[in-house]
């Protein structure tokens, strides 16, 4: 299961590599993807994309272009079963709403039933 950073970085992997499932991205490319109201510096990228290595969502290269730091990622089966999971868990969360509400409306009809009979 991840956390929010961790699920925030590897929506923005998924969008760039979920065509070809290789990418090569600039970091700043990849903070740009990051929600704003979140910050993010370029060394908390690095602990969580190395985080996600490890997880085996995908296989991490560090690279240089030009003088410039870049990532080769290239996403693993967890990687693109993500956006899957992604959608299972918001339907999860959805369904057990659903039911906290309706077992809360039973519960207060069955109250009121109780009370009109004693």
């Amino acid at each position: 299961m991840l956390n929010r950073r961790e699920s925030d970085v590897m929506q923005a992997v998924y969008s760039l590599c979920h065509e070809k499932g290789i990418c090569l991205v600039a970091p700043n490319e990849l903070l740009e993807l990051l929600p704003p109201r979140k910050k993010f510096t370029e060394r908390e990228l690095d602990g969580v994309l190395s985080e996600l290595a490890l997880d085996n969502y995908f296989e991490l290269l560090l690279s240089e272009r030009k003088g410039e730091k870049m990532y080769v990622i290239s996403l693993r089966a967890n990687g693109y079963a993500f956006k899957r999971q992604h959608t299972q868990l918001k339907r999860d969360v959805a369904g057990r709403l659903f039911w906290a509400i309706a077992s809360a409306i039973v519960a207060f009809f069955v109250g009121c039933l109780l009370k009109r009979l004693f």
